[in-house]
């Protein structure tokens, strides 16, 4: 089975190669503006009183699409499906970030980690209740070192 996603607009941000950005919204400070093509403004009504949207979009310039691939924070190659890499089988994207302001057709985000001009498919709020229930439970896999390490 396919289907077709068309973007809904696109992710402006101060990253032009792929070397400058974040590896996740967690490590970025910078700002971004999600840009929602007029068609679909009329969307984003309400959006104004959440404090953080997931965005999801497509990696449009990963290299190869790939099952295996050495993660960014670690030297041992993982399965797609257990990291974070944009080289993925449908090439979608995600990411949580702060919403700032809303102009028009245009939100001001903070903690982006995407290239600029990258096509969003959707924008979602995120709502703790619903997103992160019993999170005090959560397993981070392979990743449990490493974040330590982080801190």
């Amino acid at each position: 089975m396919e289907f077709i996603v068309k973007p809904i607009g696109f992710i402006e941000s101060p990253f032009e190669i792929p070397e400058e950005v974040p590896i996740q919204p967690g490590f970025s400070d910078a700002f971004g503006t999600v840009v929602v093509h007029p068609n679909f403004k009329e969307g984003l009504r309400d959006i104004d009183g959440f404090s953080h949207l997931i965005l999801l979009y497509r990696f449009d310039r990963a290299e190869r699409e790939e099952l295996i691939v050495q993660p960014f924070m670690d030297d041992k190659p993982k399965g797609i499906f257990a990291i974070r890499h944009p080289n993925r089988p449908n090439l979608i994207g995600l990411s949580v970030v702060r919403l700032v302001k809303v102009e028009g057709n245009k939100l001001l985000v903070k903690g982006i980690d995407v290239l600029n001009g990258t096509p969003l498919l959707d924008i979602k709020p995120l709502v703790p209740e619903f997103d992160l229930k019993e999170i005090e439970n959560c397993k981070v896999g392979w990743l449990e070192n490493k974040l330590v390490d982080e801190k």
